[in-house]
């Protein structure tokens, strides 16, 4: 919902490249109209969808592997935006989205960076501004399929020496999981999303003696509660509606290999029973079978929820928690081991690489990592992936810079300019490289820039955002605003008080809250 653009302004769109399709989602029929000839024009076919329901609908029906990019509203009543985007994660649907916003929306354009929007468009668009965010989602969606393409023809076992890691914080999680490994006792790995959980799976059963045995994962998150059992025991044919043939499931399919069951918080009650009984006879009941089928796995259960909280809650049953809790490892989040993201960075670089060799990135510069390194990476290493792939595809020079990494920019600072692709601009590269002293992993390039370290906000402006990416408490900020006044109007209290738009007693009462005596030294300690 918002501004719209104008039709005239879409007159002159040329070489228009066919693609797959763009899905609309929007609740506004001229805004879908005028998006729907914009896209058309540009070569693409397009589906309509009226709202973030429909639009979910559409990514989860018979077309959706037809569907490239999505164009998203982010304001619209029933499910909006960030909606449709948390539900696309939790489903684990991949497309490209990019939001649209009307001017002002600093803090939900923020928000639906961190729930992995691709990029954003601000109401009224461009039809250059349009067409580039398009161009580039097609651009990485493409590169994106080759590197899993890939990564599949390479195959083999996954060890613990594969894992990219040099932080302290990790070596716990490689020792429970090497001695994991040389048994076959229930295994629990707790972290939050995105912290590399299957990776720790996949190396157990990379080092032990199953390794050349199936390794099947389940998203017990991403079930429909209706199909949950089907899948996890199988069925026989006839069982329910819609079960036109017998469907082994996946404990039978994973028959002396490894079944990693991930997000298993997420499991109805009525199945964690079944699952109790698993895990405690090696034997499953299928769904409108007359027997029960024996079967011989290892069990890997994984999940970022509190575990514990949830069986005190009643929604997980405590037998079945004391029974996956046998072996728990804590796989810590990266802002527990920034030590990691270089050796990261230059492992993703290396990943993308392949796929455009004509296109050979020389690394990336030393405030662009100071600046991946300061964020605290709520989505964790699958977030500074995704960030470092879309910077990757999309750098037109042979280093990567702060300018290639907009969304974390915006994060960092707490500053989104609405106003242009990206947001505040860079400081320019200077090409003299680091001394041999500088710490970077092998392999990876790394330039200098100035300034370094962390990104601060211009003056005059305020951050929006903690360095966690969290909105900041109203006082925090009220505090801010008072000191910056203070300083603009040079200590003058009457001045700061009537700009502030409050009485001189009210300023003095604020300052006395904060713990500051405005008549010693009141410039000094506020400004600091």
């Amino acid at each position: 919902m918002g501004g719209h653009f104008g039709v005239g302004s879409w007159a002159s769109i040329v070489e228009p490249v066919m693609t797959g399709s763009i899905l609309i989602v929007d609740d506004d029929p001229v805004q879908r109209r005028l998006l729907e000839a914009a896209v058309t024009r540009f070569g693409h076919s397009a589906i309509i969808t009226d709202g973030g329901e429909a639009g979910l609908d559409a990514l989860d029906g018979p077309n959706a592997r037809s569907v490239s990019v999505v164009i998203l509203d982010l304001v619209m009543p029933g499910l909006d935006g960030i909606g449709v985007l948390k539900a696309m994660r939790e489903r684990g649907i991949q497309v490209p989205v990019i939001v649209q916003t009307a001017q002002g929306g600093i803090e939900t354009v923020v928000s639906a960076m961190r729930h992995g929007a691709f990029d954003f468009v601000v109401k009224p668009a461009s039809p250059d501004r349009l067409q580039a965010s398009i161009g580039n989602a097609l651009k990485v969606e493409a590169v994106e399929g080759e590197v899993k393409r890939t990564s599949r023809r390479r195959g083999g076992h996954l060890t613990f020496k594969d894992m990219i890691t040099h932080s302290p914080a990790m070596d716990r999680v490689i020792r429970l999981g090497q001695k994991a490994a040389a048994s076959n006792i229930p295994i629990l790995i707790e972290g939050e999303s995105g912290v590399g959980k299957e990776l720790v799976a996949r190396a157990i059963q990379g080092s032990g003696d199953r390794r050349s045995k199936p390794f099947v994962t389940v998203n017990c998150g991403a079930i429909p509660d209706n199909l949950v059992e089907s899948i996890l025991f199988g069925h026989e044919k006839g069982s329910f509606t819609g079960a036109t043939e017998k469907h082994t499931g996946k404990f039978v399919e994973a028959h002396s290999g490894t079944l990693f069951l991930d997000e298993i918080g997420d499991l109805p009650l009525d199945v964690q029973v079944k699952l109790l009984r698993a895990v405690q006879d090696g034997e499953v009941d299928p769904v409108g079978g007359r027997s029960t089928v024996r079967v011989d796995i290892r069990l890997i259960s994984a999940t970022h929820r509190n575990l514990l909280q949830q069986v005190k809650d009643g929604k997980f049953r405590e037998d079945l928690f004391y029974r996956l809790n046998v072996y728990p490892i804590f796989v810590p989040p990266l802002r527990d081991r920034r030590d990691d993201i270089p050796y990261l960075v230059e492992h993703f670089l290396e990943k993308v690489a392949p796929t455009d060799p004509r296109h050979r990135l020389h690394g990336i510069s030393a405030a662009a990592l100071a600046m991946l390194q300061a964020y605290d990476w709520p989505g964790n290493i699958r977030q500074l992936e995704n960030a470092v792939f879309r910077a990757s595809v999309l750098c037109e020079g042979d280093v990567l810079t702060e300018e290639e990494f907009p969304q974390i920019r915006a994060q960092v600072e707490g500053t989104v300019n609405l106003d242009a692709h990206g947001v505040l601009p860079a400081s320019p590269l200077v090409t003299e490289p680091l001394g041999e002293d500088a710490h970077a992993p092998n392999g990876i390039a790394v330039t200098e820039l100035d300034p370094p370290a962390r990104p601060q906000p211009r003056f005059g402006t305020l951050r929006a955002l903690d360095e966690r990416g969290n909105v900041r408490t109203l006082a925090d900020v009220e505090l801010e605003m008072i000191k910056l006044a203070i300083d603009h109007y040079s200590g003058q209290m009457s001045e700061v008080a009537r700009r502030l738009g409050i009485g001189r007693s009210t300023l003095y009462r604020k300052l006395k809250e904060y713990g500051i005596d405005p008549e010693t030294g009141r410039i000094d300690r506020l400004a600091s």
